[in-house]
């Protein structure tokens, strides 16, 4: 019985991890989110399946992730196969080009701390804390969900100039997962980062707001930098088609083919979009 922890599950690319992988019963299913109760709701209309377990989890709160470890424990008996680190943390920030935060350094900074907070060290304690069940596992595998936002050849061939605070975060993470595949690769314990594309994700649960003639700008800019890049580019994918390209390139990954700390996209190389 495979077990699964994944972050971030109460919508977007979480709950269609979630959607793909319990259509197994065989699947042990582990989500994580900050409304336990709204998302166990939708998991029992939209889905119905008794093997999937939902944890209150606040990422940036040790004390939360540490309980997470030890309920996971008891779910699957001590072990654990995949964690797919999926949450994030999106900032009104991100929709802007660099040039327009020049005058505005306090909101830079907080925005940039609240990034590699939520990004990067919930992730250096979740995957510290899961560990051991990770060893007892048979899978042992441990996915971060990056971004090709994060590539400095992607970056500096088009020249992306938005998404500063969120592409820092995890341009760190992806460090992370490289320096955690050094120490624990010669266990058999795969680390890997993947970007899952350009994907549209709807606006449930996102906050409703006007753009800003600047975050309109940002945003423009980026489609058309991305269309720079990227000729053929059809626009994003759906959950689906990205999730089950994603689920495609964890399960052929490994430690033996090489793949540990590597950073890759939906397509399993370095073509993000």
């Amino acid at each position: 019985m495979p077990s699964y922890f994944i972050t971030g599950v109460s919508r977007g690319l979480g709950f269609e991890f979630v959607r793909q992988i319990s259509a197994d019963p065989n699947a042990i299913v582990i989500g994580t989110s900050r409304n336990k109760e709204a998302t166990e709701k939708k998991v029992a209309s939209v889905l119905g399946r008794s093997n999937i377990h939902i944890l209150q989890v606040d990422l940036t709160d040790y004390a939360s992730l540490k309980k997470a470890a030890e309920d996971t424990s008891k779910i699957t008996g001590g072990s654990l196969d995949y964690v797919i680190a999926n949450a994030v943390v999106s900032d009104r920030v991100d929709y802007r080009d660099i040039g327009a935060l020049v005058d505005e350094p306090e909101l830079v900074e907080k925005s940039c701390l609240d990034a590699y907070k939520s990004t990067v060290i919930s992730n250096f304690h979740l995957f510290n804390l899961l560990l051991p069940l990770i060893r007892r596992g048979t899978a042992k595998k441990v996915i971060a969900i990056s971004s090709g936002h994060a590539d400095l050849d992607m970056i500096n061939k088009v020249g992306v100039t938005s998404a500063v605070p969120y592409s820092m975060s995890k341009a760190a993470l992806n460090i992370l997962v490289a320096k955690f595949s050094g120490q624990y690769s010669r266990e058999g314990i795969l680390f890997l980062s993947l970007s899952p594309g350009l994907v549209d994700t709807g606006s449930e649960g996102k906050e409703k707001f006007e753009l800003t003639d600047a975050e309109k700008q940002g945003l423009n800019n980026m489609i058309a930098q991305f269309s720079a890049y990227a000729p053929e580019w059809k626009g994003a994918i759906t959950p689906e088609q990205s999730i089950k390209m994603c689920l495609d390139v964890i399960n052929n990954a490994s430690v033996e083919k090489g793949d540990g700390g590597a950073f890759l996209s939906h397509f399993g190389n370095k073509q993000w979009l």
